[in-house]
């Protein structure tokens, strides 16, 4: 019998850890290669992580909530028949993790080495949020060695050279509370809205629209279609984003911070906030501009179906450009919406409800909706964000004109 040493895989787009999830091995179980051993949160998505081998778990690293870092072990195999397999080191050696404890290393098949610090020369290599972390600080990045894949300076890093924040408030659980320990997507959540509310100044504007001519074509069409089939607002709104897109490209930008460079996009990419059991997942309509109504509709059920059912891959909850939230018949009245960083806007729906206003001269009833939106004022004038949005109003209270090519004035 020998054993064989799994480190955390690099799971891509410059992933230095990942967040343990859920195990679905522990200590003793006999898996098979392929087999689903344990589930980890990274920056991007969930990510399920098949056993490389079959064979016993011995050990494992991390329990829930806990961060491992790329290229350090994972979980450790017995082996009925390790050809080609490096016995790994014991509990305790240099580079290698007792169960329940992640420390750094580099990606590599084989068994763990000693994790030394890499000499860096040239560009100091540093995530963006560390290199803020540093900047309050007043610490140089250049005096400070970086102990992740190639130098790159990690957080721990940087430990003991910045001082700590104060002590928050500690509640002991009783008899009347429970405790839940937040991790996985509420963790990601709860760190993507932080950094959005904290770094991008939000520049929020609301406007009415009467969607009742909009609403009334969407029931006649939905009269010829199936009941899993029928179109809600949402499909007609995404349409019409597209193509006012083409007139205010400023919106259709993400923002890379770590090299202060705008990334503006031909293609309109619309994520679509989708409400989980597990949290608010955002999968992504690729190339929206080039689908028809229909096909838009077919995507944004099955995106949230995919979603929903913790199905959906990388690439589908990845790559969005712009965002659209609805809360549907929860809407409310209006709504502040949180930009999705890396972008520069987000659209927000909320509830379309029958009251009486004035149309043509009289008082009538109408359908209205009030549309919510984010932008980001440090690359969306306010002036633009308005713009948008009475054009996005237009479309949408004059339905046929979303579906008419756009006049050439040239």
């Amino acid at each position: 019998m020998s054993q064989y040493v799994f480190k955390m895989p690099d799971l891509g787009e410059g992933t230095v850890d990942a967040e343990i999830v859920a195990w679905h091995a522990k200590p003793g179980d006999i898996v098979s290669e392929d087999q689903v051993i344990v589930e980890v949160m990274t920056d991007k998505a969930a990510v399920e992580v098949p056993a490389p081998v079959s064979g016993k778990v011995i050990s494992i690293s991390g329990a829930a909530g806990d961060k491992v870092a790329v290229g350090s072990p994972l979980i450790v195999f017995e082996l009925a028949d390790a050809v080609g397999a490096a016995p790994a080191p014991p509990p305790g050696a240099p580079g290698v993790a007792a169960p329940g404890v992640a420390t750094p290393g580099v990606a590599t098949p084989s068994v763990a080495s000693p994790v030394m610090p890499v000499a860096r020369q040239g560009r100091v290599m540093a995530s963006p949020a560390n290199r803020r972390r540093a900047h309050e600080a007043g610490i140089d990045l250049s005096t400070v060695t970086g102990s992740g894949p190639g130098g790159r300076i990690l957080r721990g890093d940087l430990e003991g050279r910045v001082s700590p924040p104060p002590a928050a408030p500690r509640y002991e659980a009783g008899a009347e509370t429970t405790e839940i320990k937040v991790i996985g997507l509420r963790r990601l959540i709860a760190e993507r809205m932080s950094e959005a509310k904290r770094n991008i100044p939000h520049f929020a504007y609301v406007e009415e629209v009467d969607v009742t001519e909009l609403d009334s074509l969407r029931v006649h069409l939905n009269h010829s279609l199936a009941k899993d089939a029928s179109l809600s607002l949402l499909p007609f709104v995404v349409v019409a984003l597209t193509r006012v897109l083409q007139s205010f490209p400023q919106c259709n930008v993400l923002y890379d911070a770590s090299r202060g460079v705008l990334i503006r996009h031909r293609a309109a990419h619309v994520g679509i906030a989708t409400q989980t059991p597990d949290g608010l997942k955002v999968p992504v309509i690729r190339n929206a501009q080039a689908l028809s109504l229909w096909e838009v509709g077919a995507e944004v059920r099955r995106l949230a179906e995919r979603a929903r059912s913790n199905k959906a891959s990388r690439d589908e909850l990845t790559g969005s450009t712009i965002t659209v939230t609805s809360l549907g018949k929860l809407g409310g009245i209006a709504s502040t919406p949180i930009i999705n960083a890396p972008e520069v806007a987000i659209i927000g729906l909320n509830k379309a409800v029958e009251r009486p206003v004035v149309h043509q001269g009289a008082v009538v009833v109408r359908r209205i909706m009030n549309l919510s939106s984010s932008f980001d004022h440090r690359f969306v004038d306010g002036y633009d964000a308005a713009a948008m949005i009475a054009a996005l109003k237009e479309l949408l209270e004059h339905p046929a004109m979303i579906f008419i090519p756009k006049a050439n004035h040239s």
